[in-house]
């Protein structure tokens, strides 16, 4: 898959842009004025393939956390900050990796120059943007109403904002609800910019619904070449958001690591649990950074073949099951002992 050429942004130790790896983003829902709920949380992110983590920061108590916690992790920090330049200032004199601001609810020129002015001190890049939610008054008029053009020309403007400071470590995002609109903004957006992009469908819902979305907006994005970072909004736990943002990027090639899990629909044929197999594999799975396919199949008779392409998978019977690799069965197991078996052939996979 070709991917747009953009420039290449330093966020704390990882590189944005350009060749590199689609980085993974989320966001803690901890106080963050609470350092140890906020490390524990982006620890568990960390572990679950984070790349980027982002804290909001609404108070000056909030800011000063973000030293502590920025000592006691890993990953890259991003401090989000809305209406006061103060926090912005704080949270990269305290070792914020990057900042997330909207220069348009910021406030005076002198206050995003301060911004600004800290940013380039401190070697920290500025993600702007614009959400559909709160796009400009005067923009909503000029076009009608919210649209990808008015989304674009936003977005812009925060950039041209700060490109008058001579400022260019910039990242954008350009998001909205509306996964057709989201499509179409940043079409648009990547012909008008080499800066990279923060991918995300904002206001996504639940796992459920906004699992859908994201797949649909960000996949069809990305498919295009578009997209340097993505975040999976979701109204859940934000380890949901890891796991399904690994996903979309596997599904689609653009990452490599990790378990592919494959399993067949259940039917009339089927004689075990096949719906509670798969969950379980499932989790079995995810803890193995293994760069292959699993399959859980449902028929003895067919399963092998079906899924001759898994590197390893078991198929479940009657009381019975087989375990296979590459479509050929290594041996016969009782149903009780699938998982067990397929742990075994996952533990020493690569050493056999």
């Amino acid at each position: 898959m070709l991917r747009n050429h953009t420039k290449t942004v330093r966020v704390g130790d990882r590189l944005l842009g350009g060749d590199n790896p689609i980085l993974i983003q989320s966001m803690c829902n901890t106080k963050t004025e609470d350092v140890a709920a906020t490390v524990a949380q982006i620890h568990a992110l960390e572990e679950a393939g984070c790349d980027v983590i982002r804290v909001a920061v609404p108070t000056m108590e909030a800011a000063a956390a973000v030293r502590e916690i920025k000592r006691q992790i890993r990953i890259p920090l991003v401090a989000d900050i809305h209406f006061d330049y103060r926090l912005a200032i704080a949270s990269m004199e305290a070792g914020a990796d990057k900042i997330r601001i909207n220069p348009g609810n910021i406030g005076s020129r002198e206050r995003i120059f301060a911004v600004v002015e800290k940013a380039k001190e401190y070697g920290v890049p500025i993600r702007v943007g614009v959400n559909s939610g709160s796009l400009e008054k005067e923009i909503v008029k000029k076009y009608g109403c919210v649209t990808a053009d008015g989304l674009v020309e936003s977005a812009l403007d925060k950039v041209h904002i700060l490109e008058s400071f001579d400022f260019d470590q910039i990242v954008i995002s350009i998001k909205s609800s509306d996964v057709r609109m989201s499509i179409e903004a940043h079409e648009k957006l990547a012909k008008c910019t080499d800066y990279p992009l923060h991918v995300g469908i904002t206001e996504a819902g639940s796992a459920y619904a906004g699992n859908i979305k994201s797949a649909i907006g960000i996949g069809t994005i990305l498919y295009q070449g578009i997209g340097d970072t993505i975040r999976v909004s979701l109204t859940d736990d934000p380890l949901e958001e890891i796991r399904s943002a690994k996903l979309i990027l596997r599904t689609l090639g653009l990452r490599q690591e990790g378990v592919e899990l494959v399993s067949c629909p259940t039917c009339g044929r089927t004689q075990i649990d096949l719906i509670g197999l798969a969950k379980q594999a499932e989790e079995l799975v995810s803890h193995y950074p293994l760069p292959i396919k699993v399959a859980v199949m449902g028929c003895v008779v067919n399963g092998p073949g079906e899924a001759r392409e898994a590197d390893l998978g078991i198929a479940g019977g009657n009381g019975e099951g087989l375990l296979f690799r590459k479509g050929e069965v290594l041996r016969k197991v009782p149903e009780s002992e699938l998982l067990n078996e397929l742990k075994k052939e996952l533990d020493n996979y690569g050493l056999l």
